[in-house]
């Protein structure tokens, strides 16, 4: 359960977003924004995380009282190196939070802190993270909750968003933001063995809502963003190449290793709708569509 320190919506005085220049971190400023928020955004160019000035540079941006969204990542991570810039980019974070006390700290963290699973996942499901990118998320949740949240008394809320999705999307990872990307242009979209594994994705705009909504509501506790839907790979290239202009193949090839999370990952979504009852997530027709057509209107 996910408890809410307000009854109904209600914007903080002041909510301030790391990470906001993001794919995101923006999609949450945009939303908190149309929620009628003051939103102050702050990006590597205001606050340079990894900079040996940074705490104080935060501390002095910061006001107390403030609501703060925590987003700012290098991701995903890919190796140790990575894995420890994350955790030394939240360390003028920690040092800021705690001189400047918050009333509340919403963390976007990821689904990859769970152990697999055949069962479908749930807020409630082991934490024991099987790659480094989950790692780093798990450990930012525990420092960011025993080093800030719990000694100042203060909400703590974790978003744990699986496979997002987007136009403004820049990774151009496997699957829908990638196949979008090669089927604007008629390439061919080349899928990892023939595409069976199923896995949930979820649209970027849900993510931002679900955010604010926490952010408004003041609300603690740990919330998965994931529609409780599972999609083959081949399906989602199936539905992006309909939607595409000029004729575009898709083909197999050959899988090297095992299919990731043996090639199915699913999630009960029970808890979003106990939190936020009116909340509906967005189909991935739907999402894709939008996808497509915000990409052709930016191109």
């Amino acid at each position: 359960m996910i408890p809410h320190a307000r009854d109904y919506p209600a914007a903080p005085d002041r909510t301030v977003v790391i990470g906001a220049n993001g794919f995101v971190g923006g999609a949450i400023v945009q939303e908190l924004r149309t929620a009628g928020a003051d939103v102050l955004s702050l990006g590597r160019a205001d606050v340079d995380c990894l900079d040996g000035e940074a705490a104080e540079q935060l501390a002095r941006l910061l006001q107390p009282g403030d609501a703060v969204v925590m987003v700012a990542a290098r991701a995903p991570v890919k190796n140790s190196g990575m894995l420890l810039e994350n955790l030394r980019l939240l360390e003028p974070v920690v040092a800021a939070l705690r001189e400047v006390r918050p009333s509340h700290l919403l963390y976007i963290s990821s689904d990859a802190v769970y152990r697999d699973s055949t069962e479908p996942l749930t807020e409630a499901s082991c934490a024991d993270p099987g790659s480094l990118h989950g790692v780093m998320h798990r450990a930012r949740e525990l420092v960011l909750q025993t080093e800030v949240t719990e000694p100042l008394g203060i909400p703590f809320a974790v978003l744990r968003p699986t496979l997002i999705y987007g136009a403004k999307d820049p990774h151009n990872g496997y699957g829908p933001n990638r196949f979008r990307r090669l089927a604007l242009v008629g390439e061919e979209i080349v899928l990892f063995g023939e595409g069976e594994e199923r896995r949930d994705h979820v649209d970027v705009r849900d993510v931002a809502d679900l955010a604010t909504r926490l952010v408004l509501q003041q609300s603690a506790g740990i919330l998965n963003a994931a529609t409780g839907t599972v999609t083959s790979f081949r399906d989602i290239a199936d539905q992006v190449v309909a939607l595409a202009d000029k004729p575009v193949p898709v083909r197999g090839s050959s899988r090297v290793g095992p299919m990731p999370h043996d090639g199915y990952r699913p999630f009960d979504p029970a808890a979003t709708t106990r939190a936020f009852a009116d909340f509906k997530y967005t189909t991935l027709t739907d999402g894709l569509a939008r996808a497509h057509r915000e990409a052709g209107e930016a191109g």
